[in-house]
């Protein structure tokens, strides 16, 4: 995707000294475009735990990546298996962090010492590619769900949750994919994009990628959603995911699940954008197997803005002495969800309709 012009991915290696990482600071956005040089395992570790680096397919792609770095600085096998279980302890949730790490330990566990630094870079490229590969796909499958939208003189209204785009993979996105592909077919859209509470990864993120993309978009609080579906104003709810069980459960962005309520009780439909990466074949009940992330407390009480003078300044909005809860992800269940987006094609949000498209895991 692009940039003022400029095309991007959101995770490379340096091309001047051909193994330092270059990842977006995303924590410096929408405010100013921060291109950090990741040079070893804990500054890759440190990324994704800060969350300078988000999104489920996005860091799986920096957390191979960050195995490259550290067997750089050690390439033995007692080093690999601790980097790899270090790297992988950073986020919780997002299914995509571990298959990374395990399809590079797969790769790596039978290739020797002295060669493990080549065949890493090597694999971490692939699961790059494979992902922005993947993803452009799902913009094609999730392309004719917004054209069948579309009404004689009015544009298609598409509400979604926070960020889902290019900034949040490889390139192109899971939930934005399907758009940027309307977008580029010439269909008349808008996007409204939720805030996303407690991080305004949606106001910080989503937004801004739009708006660099040239597609018309509104913020709107969290809570609006279901008032914009009451009054016709959504055609579609399209969101990314971090983990889907192989029954079609459903965990993303806290707040989520409040939107699929909304969107059952309003008859709109609700689709989910993923590749297969981000399908646990593990899990069957997402809500009493999936681990949610509690992240801290000041992300609820406190907020990052940009004031007046253009200076970047983080304040409390809560009252002095009042405690916080921040479950990162809640879930929804299948039977909320219209169905689902994946490279392959659309499918039911269900072990039946999983399985019709990916029969080797059966």
């Amino acid at each position: 995707m692009k940039v003022d012009g400029i095309a991007y991915r959101s995770v490379w290696v340096n091309p001047d000294d051909g193994w330092s990482v270059h990842i977006f600071d995303q924590t410096k956005l929408p405010w100013t475009l921060d291109i950090l040089r990741l040079t070893t395992r804990d500054e890759g570790a440190h990324a994704i735990k800060s969350m300078q680096t988000r999104g489920a397919p996005l860091i799986g792609a920096v957390a191979a990546y960050a195995l490259c770095l550290a067997l750089r600085a050690d390439a033995s096998s007692e080093a690999m298996e601790r980097d790899a279980a270090l790297l992988n302890a950073t986020r919780p949730t997002a299914v995509n962090l571990r298959w990374a790490l395990d399809r590079m330990l797969t790769r790596l566990r039978n290739t020797a010492p002295e060669q493990r630094v080549a065949v890493a870079y090597a694999e971490a490229a692939l699961i790059a590619d494979e992902d922005a590969a993947q993803n452009e796909a799902i913009g094609r499958h999730g392309l004719p769900l917004i054209e069948a939208a579309v009404k004689p003189g009015r544009r298609v209204n598409v509400l979604t949750h926070c960020n889902a785009g290019w900034l949040a993979t490889v390139d192109w996105g899971t939930a934005l994919a399907p758009i940027y592909a309307a977008a580029n077919a010439g269909v008349d859209l808008h996007v409204w994009v939720d805030e996303t509470r407690p991080r305004n990864q949606g106001a910080a993120l989503t937004a801004w990628e739009l708006g660099k993309h040239g597609v018309s978009h509104t913020v709107v609080a969290d809570n609006a959603g279901g008032h914009l579906m009451q009054h016709g104003d959504v055609d579609l709810v399209i969101v990314g995911t971090d983990r889907v069980t192989r029954t079609g459960d459903v965990a993303n962005k806290i707040g989520t699940y409040l939107k699929a309520l909304a969107a059952k009780d309003n008859g709109v439909p609700f689709w989910v954008a993923l590749p297969s990466t981000t399908i646990d074949w593990n899990v069957v009940d997402g809500v009493a197997e999936i681990p949610i992330e509690e992240r801290s407390p000041a992300e609820v009480t406190d907020m990052t803005g940009q004031l007046a003078d253009g200076s970047i300044a983080t304040m409390r909005i809560v009252s002095a002495g009042s405690p916080a809860a921040n479950p990162a992800f809640d879930v929804t269940p299948a039977r909320l969800v219209t169905g689902l987006i994946t490279e392959r094609g659309r499918c039911d949000a269900s072990a039946a309709g999983l399985l019709g498209l990916f029969p080797e895991r059966a």
